[in-house]
């Protein structure tokens, strides 16, 4: 799948803010897939909803694509969970919840 280029996009070489992000995007279908956290060991793991999938995204850049239907975990959650009692949360993770409780979180913050 290619993607044209447009006057805001970046040339190859220029620094990226969060390249993690960036490996995600083009692994996942989705275009902009939820950032859901930084394990333990410094990757970021990326949810696509449409995959119904995590790309968790090393900080050398290695990465894996895992498609929750292929695993014992059945839910985001789960996986969250089994990331937790794998590798622990850095950040995060960003799921769940409301748009109240995102909201207080954000006034707290």
């Amino acid at each position: 799948m290619s993607k044209s280029a447009s006057p805001t996009s970046k040339s190859v070489g220029t620094t990226d803010a969060h390249p993690q992000e960036r490996i995600a995007r083009e692994l996942l279908t989705q275009g902009r897939p939820l950032f859901v956290g930084v394990d333990g060991e410094g990757a970021a793991h990326y949810w696509d909803s449409y995959e119904f999938a995590v790309a968790v995204v090393a900080t050398n850049g290695q990465v894996e694509k895992v498609e929750l239907a292929e695993t014992p975990y059945e839910t985001l959650a789960g996986w969250c969970e089994y990331t937790h009692d794998e590798r622990g949360w850095s950040v995060g993770p960003h799921v769940g919840g409301s748009l109240v409780d995102d909201l207080a979180r954000g006034v707290d913050a």
